[in-house]
């Protein structure tokens, strides 16, 4: 039977269900990725880990809502001493989970040219990436002492042939889907079709795709993949239809979200039915002055308010948190 490509929008009888007591669930992952200029062309070498240390505040602030975060790691994390000691105690007592990250400009084995096209792991030689990726699953394990079970592609850059090796390597789920978004015209993949339901990529159903939660809101929401393909020529509109309340894109991350736009959002998907819902962030905005997003204490500060607010609300609708633990014990195979 030919491994899948997770390139392709399934077809409706591959949506996954839940047993019924699972109900509504949510998850935190978070891509625990080495620090760099954003704004630059990508380096092999101008990196820095920093802010690893600062997961260990985040996860105490997860446990004490009773959240278990998914880090998902990759290479420069996954090699430094500073994880392990962050939240190695918290993934041994699974208050955490680990999963892996692959940004191939700084995973062994360095061949490839470092470029754009390159930065989408699924555009490597199937070879090269299946090389990558195995090499970061074993670091991983080495460093946690544990199997990780969940993958997400640097730059949501899955390739025809990603879930062939990540069922090589024991991965029961992929959460590198960014449904509603389009990266084709910087030679990545596009996933606009894709649904936000969880779904099995294959028909043993080994490997689960669980995409991360973006929804349109507003009255223009229904046609939302119809019109937002065309606002790329003229980018103002996307502001235009957002402020009068008309058509907004939310993806439910604190990154470039408010706290509001997310609450939107998560109404959205619980009412529409959602099973689970998959919030995202990047490691380097725990500390000041790494992403666009956090520039100062009081965007820090703001990151844990956003993030508080979320996780009250949810709580409020009845909405709890998971693990891909759970998650994979709560899903029906047959």
């Amino acid at each position: 039977m030919p491994a899948p490509n997770l390139l392709q929008p399934p077809g409706k009888q591959a949506h996954a269900t839940f047993r019924p007591e699972f109900g509504q669930r949510f998850i935190v992952t978070v891509d625990t990725e080495e620090e760099f200029d954003w704004s630059a062309p990508l380096d092999r070498e101008a990196h820095s880990v920093v802010t690893v240390p600062a997961l260990r505040k985040f996860q105490q602030f997860c446990e004490g809502f009773g959240v278990v975060p998914s880090y998902l790691i990759d290479w420069p994390v996954a090699d430094s001493a500073c994880a392990p000691e962050a939240i190695g105690d918290a993934v041994s007592a699974g208050r955490a989970e680990v999963g892996v990250q692959l940004h191939p400009w700084v995973s062994p084995p360095f061949v490839e040219d470092v470029n754009e096209l390159n930065s989408y792991a699924g555009n490597l030689p199937f070879e090269l990436e299946r090389e990558k990726l195995l090499t970061l699953r074993d670091r991983i394990e080495s460093a946690f002492g544990t199997p990780p079970r969940i993958y997400r592609a640097g730059r949501y850059g899955l390739g025809p042939r990603t879930a062939e090796i990540l069922m090589e390597c024991g991965i029961a789920v992929d959460t590198s889907v960014r449904a509603r978004f389009d990266y084709s015209g910087t030679g990545g993949p596009n996933y606009r079709e894709h649904p936000l339901h969880p779904y099995w990529t294959d028909e043993a159903r080994q490997l689960l795709e669980l995409p991360l939660t973006t929804v349109y809101w507003g009255p223009l929401r229904q046609v939302g993949n119809v019109i937002y393909p065309h606002l790329w020529r003229a980018p103002t509109m996307r502001g235009v239809l957002a402020r009068t309340g008309l058509l907004e894109r939310i993806p439910l991350t604190p990154e470039g979200i408010t706290a509001e736009e997310a609450l939107r959002g998560v109404d959205i998907a619980i009412d529409e039915g959602l099973p689970v819902l998959v919030f995202s962030f990047h490691s380097p905005s725990l500390a000041t002055g790494h992403t666009p997003y956090v520039r100062s204490e009081a965007d820090l500060d703001g990151l844990y308010d956003w993030w508080r607010t979320l996780f009250t609300h949810l709580a409020r609708r009845g909405v709890k948190p998971t693990s891909v633990h759970e998650i994979m014990k709560s899903v029906q195979h047959g």
